[in-house]
């Protein structure tokens, strides 16, 4: 009896995934549908902001708040309270809908594993903000590699202290760190729209032609500058998208 040659096992691609904040409260049958047949293809991770219940828990602790170009300035005041939230209330509420919907998630955060180190991005400017120095795939790809979906809050790590990551950002930066065929940019609106009309695909020269007049403004411009940043650093596809994964393709030129 011949023994047939064993074909190796296909390596699955990632697909990184960054909800809204706006978004979580209104994911709809559709949205967990469509995620699950990603799954059948690809691995996924999804990491998440939460300006609702941000601006809500600032607003109650009465702590000032304001945002520079999308970015939300973050005191120390702000910085526990924007960490609470998003690691003690909007993370485990994501984790406990999708394991309803019967996707097997883990929430997590900078913190784990050393899982998101971070700096300061402009402390004077922004104060408690940070940017991404270091991603810790090699524990991402443990939770894949036994089919845990990733569910991370925005919360990054510098030497014991949380920072404020910008949720477009915090995408971008593990799609890039963990080679993710592609990045999909979960919103409250289906896509870029220009005069009133949503766009299928975008190129940079058109992004950075509708933000010089203004078409593009406040929490889309990071956005879409984390999707050209993606594409430039060699991630083959980024979308921005609705709550059911379809909206505007950002391409090269």
């Amino acid at each position: 009896m011949t023994m047939s040659k064993l074909t190796p096992p296909t390596v699955r691609k990632t697909i990184v995934i960054k909800l809204g904040g706006s978004t979580l409260s209104h994911l709809t049958d559709e949205f967990f549908l469509n995620f699950k047949a990603m799954q059948n293809q690809y691995n996924i991770i999804i990491t998440h902001g939460g300006g609702p219940a941000i601006n809500e828990a600032l607003a109650n602790q009465r702590v000032h708040s304001h945002t520079i170009d999308g970015v939300r300035v973050t005191s120390k005041q702000a910085i526990n309270v924007i960490q609470n939230t998003l690691i003690g209330q909007v993370n485990p509420s994501l984790v406990h809908a999708l394991t309803k919907a019967g996707i097997a998630a883990v929430g997590l955060n900078g913190f784990d594993n050393q899982l998101v180190n971070a700096n300061f991005l402009d402390e004077e400017l922004y104060g408690f903000v940070g940017e991404v120095t270091q991603v810790n795939t090699a524990f991402l790809n443990q939770l894949l590699a036994v089919d845990f979906v990733p569910v991370i809050a925005c919360i990054g790590a510098y030497e014991g202290q949380a920072m404020n990551i910008n949720g477009d950002t915090m995408a971008s930066e593990i799609a890039l760190a963990i080679g993710a065929e592609s990045l999909l940019l979960v919103t409250d609106v289906d896509g870029i729209r220009i005069n009133k009309v949503y766009q299928q695909e975008a190129t940079e020269k058109k992004i950075n032609e509708w933000i010089a007049t203004g078409d593009i403004y406040g929490g889309m411009i990071p956005k879409v500058q984390g999707a050209l940043q993606c594409l430039q650093a060699g991630i083959p596809s980024v979308h921005i998208v609705g709550a059911n994964l379809t909206g505007t393709k950002i391409k090269g030129e």
